[in-house]
C-alpha cells in the first residue's frame, strides 16, 4: 500500500495556507498543516538512563565554549527566500547562528551551525519562549520568521522573544540534509513502486530503499547522519538556552516538538522554567502500535470531514457518509493505473492523491481545498490535489523542495529501532489497511517491504520507553485534542502521566491547538508562561 506518511508536525503553512485558500475561491472548504509521522516503523523513542543537570551553565568544562558563545544577531534576508517571512527586514525580526558539536561526546570531531530567529518583545521582556513546529524535520526560523505578524498578536509576544531554529541538518542550519534533487523527489512521487506487495514487488521496493538509504549516506557521511537525532537535538536546545542567556527554558513543542520536550526533560529536567507540549507524541508507545493508532486517528477526521461535506448535495463523497469511504476510493483508486492532468509535465498519482488527502486532515481550515479537489477528479482533473500534496511534501510554486522530507527520514531512523521481520511487517500492513479503510489502496497482500531506516548506516540512538523525570521539576503542561488525527488524545493523556504535567483538553478536529486562536486554550497557555499559573485540573476547551 502506498502510504503517506504522515508526520508529527504544528499546523504553521502559513504561506501554503494562504495560496491554497486564495485558490479555493469562495467555493471550497481550507488551512494547512505540514505533517508527517511514520507509518513505515520508524516512529518515537526515549533515551535511556540520562544525566540531569543544574539549571543554567554548561554541564562539563569541555562544552563550556558552546555554552558561553553569543549570537550577532542581524537581517533574515539571507536567511531564507524572503517571500516565506512576513518582514525580514523587520527590526523586531532577527536571525543569527549559534555553533555547537556534532558529536557532544568528541566536542573535537567538527562544529555544525544552528539556524535561530527571534521576534523581539515588545513590552518588557521576561525572557526568551523557544518554539518548535515540529516534524521531524520542521524549521522553527520559517514558522517565526513565517507568522510574525500572527505572533506580535499575541498576548505573550508583550514580554516574551519569540524564539525558532532549526534543529541540526534542518532548513537554514548547517550541514543540511539532502539526500535527494529536486528532480529525483518528482520522480518518486509518481513512482508506483510501492503499489506491488507481490514478492518480486516487495524485493523491488526494499532494492530501492537500500539504494536511498545509501545514496543518504554518500551525501551526508555516516558521522554526522549519526548524530542528528533528538538525542542530540535537545543538548542543542540547552546551548541555545544558554546563549540567549536564560538561565530557565520556556518552550512551546508542536506534535514532535513534543517529543523533543519529553526528551529535554529526561535529559535537563532542572533546567526547564516553563514546557507546553501541544499534540504529543507518546515516548513509551511501540512503534507499530503508534503507526496504527495514528492511522485510526487520521480515520476519524476523514468521517468527520465526510459527515461535513454530506451537508452539501454537491459534495463529491455523496450525501450519506456511511458510503463516504467507497465513493472515495472511486474517485481515487483509478489514479494507480490512470494519473489525470494537474501542473505541466507532474500528472497527479495515486500517491499524491492519498498524500493530499492526508495533508487536508490536519485541520477543517483545509476541508473546502479537499472537497474541491475531489471534485475536479471526477471531472479528470488534478489541480487541487496535487497542491494539496505539494503543501505536504515541501513543494514551493518553483518546484524546489524545503528537504523537510529528508530530514524526517535521517531523524526517524536515529529515533527507533527499524522494523525489519517480514511477519511484523506484513501483520501492520494489514492492521493499518483496517485502521484507515480510506487509505486503503486495495492491493493488500499480507506483505509490506523493509523501510529505509532497515538499511541505515548509523544505529539509533533512542528507543520507546517512558520518561522518567524527578518529581521537583517545573510543572509542564500538555495539550491535547480529543480528533487529532496525527497524535492522538490517548496520547497527551499518557505523556501528561509520564512527566506528572497539567493536560488541557481541546475538544477538535484538528493537529495541535496551541495560539490558533482559541480564547479558552490561549489564555491557559499564556497565563501559564507569564506568570506560571497551571491550568486548573480537568481543563477542558472547546472549538
Amino acid at each position: 500500500m502506498t502510504l503517506p506518511r504522515p508526520r508529527w508536525s504544528a499546523p504553521v503553512a502559513a504561506v501554503a495556507v494562504v495560496a491554497l485558500a486564495a485558490a479555493c475561491s469562495t467555493t471550497v472548504p481550507g488551512r494547512s498543516t505540514p505533517a508527517q509521522s511514520s507509518a513505515g516503523g520508524e516512529s518515537t523513542a526515549s533515551v535511556a538512563a540520562p544525566a540531569s543537570t543544574a539549571g543554567g551553565g554548561a554541564p562539563n568544562q569541555a562544552l563550556r565554549k558552546y555554552y558561553d558563545q553569543s549570537i550577532a544577531w542581524g537581517s533574515c534576508s539571507s536567511f531564507a527566500a524572503t517571500d516565506d517571512f512576513d518582514d525580514p527586514g523587520t527590526s523586531r525580526l532577527q536571525c543569527g547562528t549559534i555553533t555547537v558539536p556534532i558529536d557532544y561526546s568528541n566536542p573535537g570531531a567538527g562544529d555544525a551551525t544552528i539556524a535561530v530567529d527571534r521576534l523581539l518583545a515588545q513590552g518588557t521582556k521576561q525572557g526568551s519562549l523557544l518554539v518548535n513546529p515540529g516534524g521531524p524535520g520542521g524549521s522553527g526560523v520559517q514558522l517565526v520568521g513565517g507568522s510574525a505578524t500572527n505572533w506580535s498578536k499575541l498576548a505573550v509576544n508583550q514580554t516574551f522573544d519569540m524564539v525558532g531554529w532549526d534543529p541540526r541538518g534542518v532548513g537554514a542550519s548547517t550541514p543540511t540534509i539532502r539526500c535527494y534533487t529536486d528532480a529525483q523527489v518528482d520522480a518518486n512521487r509518481q513512482s508506483t513502486l510501492g503499489d506491488d506487495n507481490s514478492p518480486e514487488g516487495i524485493i523491488k521496493q526494499e532494492a530501492f530503499n537500500k539504494e536511498n538509504a545509501e545514496l543518504c549516506d554518500q551525501k551526508m557521511g555516516t558521522n554526522f547522519l549519526a548524530h542528528v537525532g533528538t538525542a542530540d537535538t535537545v543538548q542543542d536546545l540547552d546551548v541555545l538556552r544558554s546563549v540567549l542567556g536564560d538561565k530557565k527554558l520556556s518552550y512551546i513543542g508542536f506534535s514532535y516538538g513534543t517529543f523533543i520536550g519529553a526528551i529535554y526533560a529526561e535529559k535537563f529536567p532542572h533546567n526547564i522554567r516553563a514546557m507546553v507540549l501541544d499534540g504529543a507524541v507518546d515516548p513509551s508507545e511501540d512503534p507499530s502500535k503508534s503507526n496504527v493508532r495514528q492511522m485510526a486517528g487520521f480515520q476519524t477526521v476523514f468521517d468527520d470531514y465526510a459527515k461535513d461535506c454530506a451537508k452539501s448535495a454537491a459534495c463529491p463523497l455523496g450525501t450519506d457518509p456511511t458510503k463516504a469511504v467507497d465513493n472515495y476510493h472511486k474517485l481515487v483508486w483509478p489514479l494507480i493505473d490512470h494519473p489525470v492532468p494537474a501542473s505541466p509535465g507532474r500528472p497527479l498519482s495515486y500517491q499524491d492523491a492519498a498524500t493530499g488527502t492526508i495533508q487536508a486532515m490536519y485541520s477543517p481550515n483545509l476541508w473546502r481545498a479537499l472537497t474541491v479537489g475531489l471534485a475536479q477528479l471526477r471531472t479528470g482533473t488534478g489541480t487541487m490535489m496535487q497542491r494539496l500534496a505539494d503543501a505536504y511534501q515541501g513543494r514551493d510554486a518553483n518546484g524546489h523542495y524545503s528537504g523537510m522530507m529528508d530530514a524526517f527520514t535521517a531523524i526517524n531512523c536515529m529515533d527507533s529501532p527499524a522494523i525489519t521481520d517480514p511477519v511484523a511487517l506484513g501483520r501492520l500492513d494489514t492492521e493499518l489497511r483496517q485502521a484507515a479503510p480510506f487509505n486503503d489502496d486495495g492491493r493488500g497482500t499480507g506483505h509490506a517491504a523493509k523501510g529505509a531506516c532497515a538499511y541505515w548506516p548509523a544505529k539509533n540512538t533512542l528507543s520507546p520507553h517512558r520518561v522518567v523525570v524527578p518529581a521537583d521539576m517545573a510543572k509542564v503542561v500538555v495539550v491535547s485534542t480529543t480528533h487529532d488525527p496525527a497524535t492522538p488524545y490517548a496520547n497527551g493523556v499518557s505523556l501528561a502521566n509520564q512527566l506528572n504535567a497539567a493536560l488541557i483538553t481541546f475538544e477538535g478536529s484538528q493537529h495541535t491547538a496551541s495560539f490558533e486562536g482559541n480564547t479558552c486554550v490561549d489564555g491557559a497557555v499564556t497565563r501559564y508562561f507569564q506568570s506560571l499559573t497551571v491550568p486548573p485540573a480537568g481543563l477542558r476547551c472547546s472549538e
